[in-house]
């Protein structure tokens, strides 16, 4: 292979000869050098990457952490809020029964002793020392444990007292007291007196209420309808039986209210007043028997809620 050369000075021409092997091989030196410096380059180049990616994955790793702790801490707050106004609520509405508590013992008239809203939880009992007892709850755990026993405590005493007072309010229902009519006053007395349509001598089995046509005749007492119709003399009749043999009977209504077996309250009315049967006027006939004897009406009359 011949190279030829020009000189533009002289404007010779000079040729050389070069063989192809030696080319070749000044060819294949280039490349291994060119090869050799970049195999030195990547060695230099990949201790260095691999650490920089690594402290770019650190790092957002971390911030993702960092990120999650400030939710979970933002949660947990919440949280935390929404307990104290839990535990507030709850102290309100101890603080309510407890005011409940006292005004129901106060209008029952119970022993303000048995029933004292004011005092602690009584409880007690000897130490049992667990395995772990070094552990302690949360104060939050303690406080809830402590609203837990004095709202048990005073669901316990209120129950006592719903049953009291019911027990109460059954005996004063049952027991006779008050007049049959809300208006009126008395027209004849129980006992011997003059017939008002035969002007003879004769016994009045009752007491007899003169009041407003139509207006309302009311029970004493409460209890059950055991007759609810027209008796002869009477006219259209009521008769109510109580607790511990009691029978009231309303009689002359103009019109009755009530059927046999009907459950009646003290204060409801059960009738009319009107002058049906043997009557000269507007009135209602009370009369009260004990085990079948007329007894007189007029200690019942007298009380008043219970109290004579």
């Amino acid at each position: 292979m011949q190279i030829i050369l020009l000189s533009r000075r002289h404007g010779a021409a000079r040729s050389l000869s070069l063989e192809l092997r030696w080319l070749l091989l000044t060819l294949a030196a280039l490349v291994a050098i060119a090869l050799g410096s970049g195999v030195a380059v990547g060695a230099w180049w990949a201790p260095q990457s691999p650490s920089l990616q690594d402290n770019a994955q650190i790092t957002e790793a971390l911030d993702r952490q960092r990120a999650e702790v400030g939710a979970v801490r933002v949660d947990a707050q919440r949280q935390l809020d929404a307990f104290a106004a839990h535990v507030a609520e709850l102290q309100a509405r101890l603080t309510r029964l407890d005011a409940l508590g006292e005004r129901l013992t106060e209008l029952a008239e119970l022993d303000s002793s048995e029933f004292d809203f004011s005092l602690d939880v009584g409880q007690g009992g000897p130490e049992e020392i667990l395995d772990g007892a070094a552990y302690a709850p949360p104060p939050f755990i303690s406080t809830l444990d402590e609203l837990a026993l004095r709202l048990d405590s005073r669901e316990q005493q209120l129950e006592v007292l719903e049953q009291l007072l019911a027990e109460r309010r059954l005996d004063e229902a049952e027991y006779l007291a008050g007049r049959p009519v809300l208006q009126g006053y008395v027209s004849s007395p129980f006992g011997r007196r003059t017939d008002p349509l035969s002007g003879r001598p004769s016994v009045h089995k009752g007491v007899d209420f003169a009041a407003k046509a139509g207006s309302a005749v009311v029970a004493v007492a409460a209890g059950v309808v055991t007759a609810s119709g027209r008796r002869s003399g009477y006219g259209n009749t009521v008769e109510i039986s109580h607790a511990d043999g009691y029978v009231t009977l309303y009689a002359h209504n103009r019109r009755n209210l009530v059927q046999v077996g009907d459950l009646v309250q003290r204060g409801q009315t059960i009738a009319e007043v009107g002058s049906t049967g043997r009557s000269t006027g507007y009135h209602v006939h009370f009369e009260v028997s004990k085990n079948g004897r007329v007894v007189n009406p007029t200690s019942f009359i007298a009380r008043v809620s219970g109290v004579e």
